[in-house]
């Protein structure tokens, strides 16, 4: 059995063992959470209501058909907060750490996996990379569930503000953007709450920012010019999208400038809300809709197409309209296959959030395009964040989200290359130049 198992392991393509490895756990997630015994007394959950709601944990986005504070109890929470972790950190990550644990060896298998799982260019040296994400991930949520702690403390007990704070720090940092509060409302009721906000957008920064960024800036003691291009861009975009995000959520809404400031934040892929999306006008949604897209950095908890992948397409377009096309940018040229890649990204991205939008407002006669459009954005880029229409939606459309989060989790890439089949072809065609613009 073990021999047939190693076999199978060997010869099935990576991309289908991550898919596998994700519906494996969100299996196992549903099944708990739909079980009588992750309830609150007098609950009942569906099988479909429990699928979306382990398929939005494991993929680290936060769409809810419940209220889960309302829902679940002590041990659904448990369920709950494990698959926000197991999302964050990746089912190939927590294998290896299981490996590791046991006194294992990775083979090379293992080792691609990981590689395609932390969208990694190279090998690096992978068990001690492994090992330093695990170390930045508990300990990153652990300083962070202790500094929330006190805010918490003056809501609720001591022993409920302890839950609150482990649960939000999990969430918070896996860019999740679950909470466990009873009602519907997140982060609302708290919004004046100066350092429950910062703490919380500390979090959310930390885990969309990249590990590999982050081990290259404590390496590199935060000397920019030794920086990795890659921790460049990450820290530029970072910065840019944030205040920029700030800005223009000043402009376009009546917020406060902390409320802007967090909005902004959670759009880096968190779904958290200090203020109904609902009462946006629609200048402002779409701000937050592009936010959303663009999303996280690469190699982090977040999702979206990635900042890079933004800052890139942007850098090629500039370029490309000047008289010196040289395709560099912090002192280096980029080599043209990553312009490839960041089109390709943008390209499939695109596709599927066009596909899903269009099958929710089939599916969904009364529906406004910028709500359905904000929803399935939300569920691409594993935001979470909501115009408040998920629990009213019908059937078919929370199969059409459930999809498009796992999609989004996987990458739209990933996805395409399940459906590559066939040896690369060795005649090549005249090539001809097409007209553009």
């Amino acid at each position: 059995m073990h021999f047939k198992i190693r076999k199978w392991f060997c010869k099935t393509p990576t991309a289908w063992i991550l898919v596998y490895g994700f519906l494996l756990v969100i299996l196992a997630g549903t099944i708990l959470l739909w079980l009588p015994v992750s309830h609150n007394p007098g609950v009942r959950l569906s099988f479909l209501d429990a699928l979306f709601e382990s398929t939005s944990a494991v993929c680290v986005t936060g769409l809810t058909v419940v209220s889960p504070g309302d829902t679940f109890n002590l041990f659904g929470r448990f369920v709950l907060g494990i698959l926000i972790q197991i999302g964050g950190m990746g089912v190939v990550l927590l294998g290896i750490m299981l490996i590791r644990i046991a006194g294992g060896r990775l083979d090379l298998k293992t080792r691609s996996l990981f590689v395609a799982a932390q969208n990694l260019t190279d090998y690096y040296d992978l068990p001690r990379l492994a090992t330093i994400i695990l170390r930045i991930t508990f300990t990153i949520e652990g300083v962070g569930a202790f500094l929330l702690w006190f805010p918490l403390m003056r809501y609720f007990d001591p022993l409920k503000a302890a839950g609150h704070a482990i649960f939000l720090a999990v969430s918070a940092f896996n860019n999740a953007g679950f909470d466990v509060f009873r009602g519907s409302e997140s982060l609302i009721p708290y919004a004046g709450d100066a350092a429950l906000i910062m703490i919380i957008s500390l979090l959310v920064i930390l885990g969309g920012f990249g590990f590999i960024a982050m081990c290259d800036l404590f390496k590199k003691r935060f000397h920019w010019r030794k920086l990795m291009l890659t921790t460049k861009v990450a820290v530029f975009m970072t910065v840019f999208l944030l205040f920029g995000g700030m800005i223009l959520f000043l402009l376009t809404t009546d917020e406060t400038p902390l409320e802007a400031w967090f909005q902004s934040v959670i759009t880096r892929t968190a779904g958290f809300a200090s203020y109904p999306l609902s009462q946006f006008s629609q200048g402002a949604l779409l701000i937050f809709i592009i936010l959303m897209f663009i999303g996280a950095s690469p190699n982090s908890t977040g999702g979206g197409i990635k900042t890079t992948t933004a800052f890139m397409i942007a850098l090629k377009a500039i370029s490309s309209g000047t008289a010196h096309d040289e395709d560099s940018v912090f002192h280096r040229r980029v080599p043209s296959l990553v312009f490839d890649k960041a089109f390709t990204v943008l390209f499939y991205g695109l596709t599927v959030v066009l596909v899903g939008t269009v099958l929710l407002c089939l599916f969904e006669s009364g529906l406004a395009l910028s709500d359905a459009l904000a929803e399935v954005v939300s569920a691409f880029a594993t935001v979470g964040s909501s115009t408040g229409i998920t629990s009213s939606l019908g059937t078919a459309s929370r199969i059409v989200l459930i999809l498009t989060m796992f999609t989004g989790r996987l990458g739209p890439v990933t996805i395409a290359n399940l459906l590559v089949t066939g040896d690369e072809k060795e005649a090549r065609y005249t090539e001809e130049n097409v007209l553009i613009g």
